[in-house]
């Protein structure tokens, strides 16, 4: 048990708490199992959805790419796709397990204590209001006591955090009578603790992931080397479909996706369970990217402009330059001047009607050397140097 400590004799005491390990989320797994395989739950859960769509044709109208491009334009086999995803599923797995191993047990009792310190901070923050109001010519002494009868919790926010009128209890023997926090501090102090808290931390992580991948994806299509070993795996999807999403050479794989969001987790300084979901979100997020459906009523396309059909842009042979950005924001694009700003309809015309024609004359898909363009070495076509096919202005200054 531990007591409180406050000193002022105005404030209220802080509670006693007991410190306990915290439960499991579901009672059929330990957290440890389930912050490995959730993930690759929602993975797989989010896979079968649009597996099925795309399978059933249900939403032909809101498709990126018809069928026949996926046959035709894409250079991996779906088994050789969801072989290379299962590898990198593995890999994660095991990484997750040891960032698991790096963290003491959550604990559980002290909530009430950490919500009872912020409202003390709240309480210490009025102190300042008369100063605040005497710069501005306002007697907040005066106002307070106008105040009082009619409006007393203001009247006392403006005497500074003074309530002489609210106690409460010590104990439930002694009858000794205590300060007591006003309702409203305890509802901000609760707010902050389990809103606006666990928000900035979920908000730096995102920044923090969407900024290691931007520069790495970035670099992975300047360095020729980097491209031609790693990242040219993942674009042998022209057309991206959901549980594409993870195929990667396990190198990239790791450092794009596994590493940045651990140490997204770790610099965010989330709780294990506040990972948890996280690491959820971000791996349906990157499904949803890579769907291959611009649908209205998907709220993971809703929330930002980096959605299935941005990112989509990116895996196209004219776009491969530009829309680095992934997997929340587009901020980086936009600074950046690798945002595609061009129209892409008749691109997008142009690239069904060529495969609907191999189609019909019964030509094979793919290039002969297995890669995809956009590759940045001599032997890559003219559009991976950015200039035919409308290359926007926007792009052409990664390649100074």
């Amino acid at each position: 048990m531990m007591a409180n400590m406050t000193s002022a004799s105005d404030l209220p005491p802080l509670p006693t708490y007991e410190l306990r390990p915290m439960p499991d989320l579901l009672p059929f797994i330990s957290d440890f199992w389930l912050s490995i395989l959730a993930p690759h739950i929602a993975y797989w859960a989010v896979s079968i959805f649009f597996h099925f769509i795309d399978v059933f044709d249900l939403f032909p109208q809101y498709r990126l790419h018809t069928p026949e491009e996926i046959s035709q334009r894409n250079l991996a086999s779906r088994w050789q796709v969801f072989r290379d995803v299962i590898l990198e599923q593995i890999i994660q797995i095991a990484t997750v397990a040891v960032l698991n191993l790096t963290e003491a047990q959550q604990m559980t009792g002290m909530e009430d204590y950490d919500v009872a310190v912020w409202a003390t901070r709240i309480r210490l923050a009025q102190r300042s209001l008369p100063t605040i109001l005497g710069v501005l010519g306002l007697n907040a002494t005066s106002i307070s006591k106008n105040m009082a009868a009619s409006h007393p919790l203001l009247a006392g926010a403006l005497a500074g955090g003074h309530y002489p009128f609210l106690t409460t209890q010590l104990d439930g023997v002694s009858g000794v009578q205590v300060p007591a926090f006003a309702m409203w501090e305890l509802m901000a102090a609760k707010a902050i603790y389990w809103v606006i808290i666990p928000t900035f931390q979920c908000w730096l992580a995102v920044c923090f992931m969407d900024t290691w991948q931007y520069f790495w994806h970035r670099a992975m299509h300047v360095n020729k080397w980097m491209y031609t070993h790693w990242h040219a795996r993942h674009h042998r999807l022209y057309v991206p479909y959901a549980y594409g999403a993870l195929y990667n050479h396990p190198v990239e794989g790791f450092i794009l996706d596994t590493l940045g969001a651990a140490l997204a987790y770790k610099a965010s300084f989330m709780t294990p369970r506040l990972g948890m979901y996280y690491f959820v979100g971000s791996m349906m997020k990157t499904v949803d990217d890579h769907c291959g459906y611009a649908l209205p009523w998907d709220p993971l396309q809703r929330i930002t402009s980096n959605n299935a059909a941005y990112h989509d842009i990116h895996h196209q042979s004219w776009g491969i330059k530009t829309n680095f950005s992934q997997p929340f924001f587009t901020i980086w694009d936009r600074w950046l001047g690798t945002r595609w700003e061009g129209d892409t309809k008749l691109k997008y015309e142009r690239t069904r009607a060529t495969a609907a024609a191999k189609k019909a004359n019964g030509k094979p898909n793919g290039a002969p050397n297995g890669k995809a363009n956009g590759a940045p070495n001599g032997k890559s076509s003219a559009i991976a140097n950015g200039k035919p096919n409308g290359k926007p202005r926007q792009a052409s200054k990664t390649q100074r």
